[in-house]
């Protein structure tokens, strides 16, 4: 029996860090005034009838803090490229140059800071209820053990140990969500 209590703790220690990548990820796409890469991810492009994301259709760089640059590996995609960055309302606008797209990112207003703030507060939010959705599943098959002939010592440890398991990875939300935070609101 232990061995199915061991991999119901397993099972959600590795769907908690599913939802910390995402977070993470999530997170990687508010922008925070500096020129990132990652806030063009989920872009798809019109690559010859099939839509293919950016970054495989193109290199990205930042070659500044304020300005990204978008190299097609054809010629012929600098026209669907931008069109896409368009349709996607970033708020940016590309400039089309012949070789390749420069994206200037402005920079934030007050306002706009303290609304990515609220978007990231969001995420987090979200990650948090994936959390505690994970350890209500797997308190619950816990449970079960012990109706199934689990000691009820062994069944209370699981549970405590679950808990802390939940208790580390909100507080890994908490991490993420201030660091961003500062970065969005340091000018």
């Amino acid at each position: 029996m232990t061995e199915d209590v061991k991999k119901i703790q397993n099972d959600a220690q590795s769907l908690m860090e599913k939802a910390i990548s995402h977070l993470e990820s999530e997170l990687a796409k508010i922008r925070a005034g500096k020129a990132n890469p990652a806030m063009l991810e989920g872009i798809m492009v019109d690559y010859y009838g099939s839509y293919t994301p950016l970054n495989q259709v193109a290199n990205v760089n930042t070659p500044d803090a304020r300005s990204i640059v978008i190299q097609p590996w054809e010629k012929s995609m600098l026209t669907p490229i931008e069109k896409a960055i368009q349709a996607a309302n970033l708020g940016f606008n590309p400039q089309n140059d012949g070789l390749l797209i420069r994206i200037i990112v402005p920079p934030l207003t007050e306002e706009r800071r303290k609304e990515l703030v609220k978007r990231s507060k969001a995420e987090g939010e979200n990650a948090r209820v994936t959390v505690r959705n994970i350890r209500r599943d797997a308190l619950e098959n816990v449970k079960k053990q012990g109706k199934n002939g689990l000691p009820e010592d062994m069944q209370k440890d699981a549970e405590t140990k679950i808990q802390q398991l939940t208790d580390n990875f909100i507080a890994k939300v908490e991490k993420h969500l201030e660091s961003k935070e500062k970065e969005i609101m340091t000018v």
